[in-house]
């Protein structure tokens, strides 16, 4: 009898830091393995990151769908006041609230944005970990 679980997968990559805090900076982290919907997006610093309001950073993963050119919003975190994350540990990243923005097909393209906001703040870089389920 054929298993009819979902298939769930972990998906990582590392991604630079950016060192300079007015500097931004877009990573390709994979391509959808299959028809599936993102159920998890963690940020795993190399180093911590202290949130500040006016000047601070955010970071996003977006699905550029298979011609590279998509908007979509999967998860994203404001690193503000009292938003931190510490060094070598996980951080989730928080999925949109539009269940539609979580689905990819097969070879939809994640891209990670790190983006200063004002003058910003640095981003030490680290690892991206997305977890996706088999539609």
């Amino acid at each position: 009898m054929p298993d009819t679980a979902p298939l769930q997968r972990v998906l990582e990559q590392d991604v630079a830091a950016v060192s300079t805090a007015g500097n931004d900076l877009d990573s390709v982290v994979t391509q959808a393995p299959f028809d599936c919907t993102v159920t998890k997006v963690e940020y795993v610093p190399v180093a911590a990151i202290t949130g500040a309001n006016t000047n601070t950073r955010s970071v996003t993963l977006f699905n550029k769908g298979q011609a590279g050119s998509g908007t979509t919003t999967v998860a994203t975190l404001q690193f503000d006041s009292g938003v931190n994350a510490s060094a070598s540990d996980e951080k989730a990243i928080t999925l949109s609230g539009t269940a539609a923005n979580l689905v990819l097909a097969a070879g939809d393209t994640l891209l990670w944005r790190s983006l200063h906001v004002g003058t910003g703040i640095t981003d030490p870089g680290g690892l991206v970990r997305v977890t996706v389920t088999r539609n």
